[in-house]
């Protein structure tokens, strides 16, 4: 048998660089075949892009967040074992056909089986294929099925209404775990926590069972050793106390509870300040060391010591209300035994249920009837697995293809045929529509990385619903100029779901949008610092004018009584000098100016044109140069680098396709204008007449010689 020849490869260019051209299911099970220094890019996470989230999760073997190259191989070949048509990868058709099922291998065979069954639960046997939505319908397919392999035994499990009854009882206990049929149930550690601490519960009580001791106190003897504990530490506090005071009788009034404590609680509702009353101490501190269970107890712990005297001081001794510190040690030497029975009881869950629940457990065997349950849940694990191959199978078979357009080549994004998984959606800003937008995370870490871009990056906050959702979203702008793109301007993005979302601009990343852009901007700059000098001129003059006549007003006694502020004195010199200055420049300015236009008009005409070209030249052209250079290093590598891709090639954005990437505002076609506008300002025609009457004087002039004889 002469083996299979080597798969041969198209490529088509885009972006400057080679991309695999993918169009049959061959070429896909041939993937591997094919160099991975060839492939746009090596990695993608799986949150943050445009794709089916399940799909993702299911070629994501090793649940890391991220799809690798060799996980995406591992997926094409999964799906290629079990398909007798590779063409069924390309995703053309709706739903997989039963008979492109490779029923020639056992997995297969055993596909095919889990397909038809799904059809059958649904109510659609015999149908020729079967769809994503059918596949992964799992409410559907299982809910009329007791049993469907994912271990969860729930109440549909069984017929007899005791096992229910305890299966609710276990769930409502320890919690349970969803069914793939909807339904909350139990699983095998669940049962096996349960009887064991059970076990543990009743081993406790029998121990208390067989002591004497402990059987001595009764039925309630959970009470009584829940009151014992509760006041033991506290009679044993009051008692070191007394001792302490009997040591040394200048520690009574501080053991007492200091003065400042009762004067802080004297301006309070006392009725509120449960906790601080009962930190005092239990009774009045003396060396006497006897606690009257009486008279003179501690508010907070009255109600318990009454209890306390009534439950085990008054059986053991009788009515005697005075304990001393020997009466103590008696009574705590006949509850150490139980109360260190209590201490070993363990907290859990099944001691809610009582012993009588709990020996109905254990005499019914009720824990072997459900492990049977969970025993022939899980004989169905392998049918109910099959059926989640069905699902992956047919997830595949819809959705491999694009991922490979979006991950191998970019073929989506550079054909323009259909946005690429990774853009987000678009923004509508300044009168243009960005389509590069991409998801963002963490500003200030992405921006690091995709300022190596070379693309002019608007950050934008976007809010729905009051903001009750958020995200944050990268947007490039490809085309028109920045001027008026600053932070905190608003805009509106479209996701890919057409949802709309408020945008905030937060950063700005600054690079050159286009080559027009470059060649205005030293024009604007210089426009922009004219009209800051003439302001700042005009408001100079404007306020010597204003300190000039208050100066004048006050000498001439106008404002006699008002007496300046000798900081804010009119200084004529200062002003004089400002004025100098200003004359200065202007003189320079127009000296400058005059030898331009003098040497401008002794070239010859032709020469004329070229004076200009260069003038502009020596403008524009630096500033243009660099930009086309800038323009030229654009990578769409570092902006998805930064939100987790592995980009493998230099993916650039070139002009033109820069300018596709962003829609600038234009009228549609076959629009018709109005030019009429009762707002505009008012032209009036002596400009004009001034500006040819100024040209023909300077022409007269440069004829007449007259600069020659100046200059």
């Amino acid at each position: 048998m002469s083996e299979p020849s080597p798969q041969s490869w198209n490529f088509f260019r885009a972006g400057g660089f080679d991309q695999p051209l993918l169009e049959s299911g061959r070429e896909l099970l041939a993937l591997h075949s094919l160099d991975q220094k060839l492939w746009v890019a090596l990695s993608c996470p799986v949150q943050g892009v445009e794709f089916d989230r399940r799909t993702l999760e299911l070629i994501d073997t090793d649940q890391d967040g991220h799809i690798r190259a060799p996980e995406l191989l591992a997926a094409l070949a999964w799906a290629g074992v079990r398909l007798s048509e590779p063409d069924l990868l390309l995703g053309k058709d709706e739903g997989l056909p039963l008979a492109a099922i490779n029923d020639a291998t056992e997995e297969g065979r055993r596909l095919l089986i889990s397909a038809r069954a799904i059809l059958s639960y649904l109510g659609k046997e015999g149908a020729p294929r079967i769809t994503v939505a059918e596949s992964c319908d799992s409410e559907r397919i299982f809910a009329k099925s007791r049993f469907n392999g994912d271990g969860v035994v729930t109440a549909a499990s069984t017929d007899d209404e005791a096992l229910q009854g305890w299966i609710a009882t276990l769930i409502e206990s320890y919690g349970g775990e969803m069914d793939r049929s909807g339904e909350t149930g139990i699983t095998l550690p669940i049962i096996q926590r349960f009887s064991a601490e059970a076990a543990a519960w009743l081993a406790w009580q029998a121990a208390g069972e067989a002591a004497p001791s402990i059987r001595s106190l009764g039925k309630n003897r959970e009470e009584l050793l829940l009151l014992w504990c509760s006041v033991k530490e506290k009679i044993d506090d009051f008692f070191l106390r007394c001792r302490l005071a009997a040591f040394d009788g200048r520690a009574i009034l501080t053991l007492n509870g200091p003065e400042a404590d009762l004067q802080l609680l004297a301006g309070k509702n006392l009725a509120a300040e449960g906790d601080a009353i009962g930190a005092l101490p239990l009774s009045a501190v003396t060396a006497s060391q006897l606690l009257d269970l009486e008279r003179g107890i501690n508010p907070a712990w009255g109600e318990r010591l009454d209890r306390f005297y009534e439950e085990i001081v008054h059986p053991l001794l009788g009515n005697e209300r005075l304990l001393t510190a020997t009466d103590w040690e008696g009574v705590k030497a006949r509850f150490a035994p139980a109360e260190e029975w209590w201490r070993a009881r363990g907290e859990t869950p099944a001691a809610n249920l009582g012993s009588e629940r709990l020996a109905a457990w254990v005499d019914g065997g009720v824990e072997s009837l459900l492990l049977s349950l969970v025993t022939e849940e899980l004989a169905h694990q392998e049918a109910a697995e099959a059926m989640v191959e069905v699902e992956r199978l047919t997830r595949y078979c819809r959705d491999l293809f694009r991922l490979v357009n979006n991950f191998v080549s970019f073929r989506e994004f550079y054909t323009g045929k259909g946005k690429a998984i990774f853009q987000a959606g678009t923004l509508y800003l300044d009168g243009r529509s960005c389509e590069l937008c991409v998801t963002v995370t963490d500003v200030t870490k992405h921006t690091a990385l995709a300022t190596l871009s070379r693309l002019f990056l608007v950050y934008c906050d976007c809010t729905r619903k009051g903001g009750g959702e958020k995200m944050t979203i990268a947007a490039a702008m490809t085309d028109g100029d920045g001027d008026q793109i600053m932070v905190g301007r608003n805009g509106l993005f479209y996701d890919r779901q057409g949802n709309d979302w408020d945008a905030t601009v937060v950063r700005i990343i600054d690079h050159p949008i286009s080559i027009r852009q470059a060649f205005w901007g030293p024009y604007k700059r210089v426009a922009r610092s004219v009209g800051e000098m003439i302001q700042k001129g005009a408001a100079a003059r404007s306020k010597a004018a204003e300190d000039k006549a208050a100066l004048s007003l006050m000498q001439s006694g106008g404002m006699k009584e008002a007496k300046p502020n000798p900081q804010q004195a009119f200084d004529a010199a200062r002003f004089a000098g400002i004025f100098a200055a200003i004359g200065l420049a202007i003189g320079a300015i127009g000296t400058a100016l005059a030898s331009v236009v003098t040497g401008f008009f002794r070239l010859a005409w032709w020469q004329m044109p070229l004076a200009l070209a260069g003038i502009v030249l020596i403008v524009s052209g630096p500033a243009t140069l660099i930009a086309w250079f800038k323009l030229h290093q654009r990578n769409l590598g570092p902006l998805l680098d930064a939100n987790g891709w592995a980009v493998n090639a230099r993916a650039r954005l070139n002009i033109p396709f820069g300018r596709s990437l962003t829609g600038m505002a234009r009228l549609p076609e076959g629009t018709r204008r109005s030019l009429s506008d009762p707002y505009a300002e008012k032209k009036s025609a002596w400009k004009w007449y001034l500006l040819l009457l100024l040209a023909a004087l300077a022409f007269l002039a440069w004829k007449s010689g007259l600069f020659a004889c100046c200059f």
